[in-house]
């Protein structure tokens, strides 16, 4: 089985691609708190182009790090695009800078040699994990749903890329329903340099004037199980309910909404809200009920909405934690005042 899931790594090698520093600045930023005297693992990376190793080696001190760690799947290379062609795996450790320069220089650098070829499933590398307080990184998307039920597993905190299409696999929608894992601070479209020798034919696929190839997956966010002040804002809603505005589904009792802007305020029953409102999603607003996303049913997925026989895009279910109080919409009556009261009133 050793053997079975290492081959499929390595058959995953296209599906490994480098996230650029100013995305990882942007997320990163929220979180600096959370850094302080812990040690933090990169394994998914090639420590030689990963700007993940970039960032944490050069604010080592500025976030209190008390270490580092990057795992290289066979590669040592020292180029900038290195091809993955070693017979060796490695993974560096840093603990900081010892000449006050400021710098993470390459005698400061601890390489470390593995016996296999650094899978992030191997055992080598789960002696890594256990060390770590915190994982970030950019994991293959083909193996995501792996790569977190692992993190789940070993009961690691993690700020992790993945394609916005993951909210709906079932393991991840799982943990996402019972707020074990949520979505970070950034949703982008993000851009992805890729190796040398990528070769696709798509629109989500260019080369630049300079030659570099870059890969897009259209939305990408982080997942993190890092609280973050974000997670606690509240939704300012404004539209109000009317049933003409927000139909019921065919196979299942909830309004539809279109955009999470358009939640009512004034609504207390099951809302289908699109994947996008997770962004958004505060739970101490709202509870996830489950979602409808794709044509298996179970507890938590409802099959893919229908309206009027039509099928709708995926959509997220929630309701309320606190119920707003609905009162009937009727004309105020007052009691009449006696013929004697409304003379003195006249009077006065």
């Amino acid at each position: 089985m050793a053997n079975k899931n290492l081959n499929q790594a390595k058959n995953a090698k296209k599906d490994e691609f480098y996230t650029q520093l100013v995305d990882i600045e942007n997320e990163l930023k929220h979180y600096k708190e959370h850094f302080k005297d812990k040690v933090v693992l990169c394994n998914c990376d090639d420590p030689r182009v990963s700007n993940f190793f970039h960032y944490f080696s050069y604010n080592f001190e500025k976030l209190g790090l008390k270490k580092l760690i990057t795992t290289c799947y066979k590669n040592q290379e020292r180029d900038l695009f290195s091809q993955n062609d070693s017979e060796r795996a490695i993974w560096l450790e840093y603990n900081g800078d010892k000449n006050n320069n400021r710098v993470p220089d390459p005698n400061e650098i601890g390489i470390n040699y593995f016996q296999g070829d650094g899978d992030f499933r191997s055992k080598e590398c789960i002696e890594l994990l256990k060390q770590a307080d915190i994982v970030v990184t950019n994991p293959p998307f083909s193996l995501f749903r792996e790569y977190v039920a692992q993190l789940i597993e070993y009961e690691k905190k993690f700020v992790i890329l993945g394609n916005q299409n993951a909210i709906t696999y079932k393991e991840i929608f799982s943990l996402i329903k019972e707020n074990r894992i949520w979505l970070g601070h950034c949703l982008s479209f993000a851009k992805f340099k890729v190796p040398a020798d990528y070769e696709e034919r798509s629109t989500r696929f260019w080369i630049d004037e300079t030659g570099q190839k870059w890969r897009s997956f259209g939305n990408i966010c982080w997942f993190t199980n890092l609280d973050i002040e974000k997670r606690h804002e509240d939704l300012i809603l404004f539209k109000q309910y009317y049933p003409e505005n927000y139909p019921k589904y065919d196979n299942y009792d909830a309004i539809n909404v279109d955009k999470t802007a358009d939640i009512p305020c004034d609504y207390n029953g099951i809302m289908g809200v699109p994947i996008t409102f997770l962004d958004k999603y505060n739970p101490e607003q709202f509870e996830i009920v489950g979602q409808m996303a794709n044509t298996k049913i179970d507890e938590i997925n409802f099959g893919y909405p229908f309206i009027h026989k039509e099928r709708k895009y995926a959509r997220i279910l929630i309701r309320r934690r606190h119920p707003v109080i609905q009162y009937a919409q009727q004309e105020e009556t007052l009691p009449m005042a006696a013929e004697g009261e409304i003379k003195y009133n006249e009077k006065q």
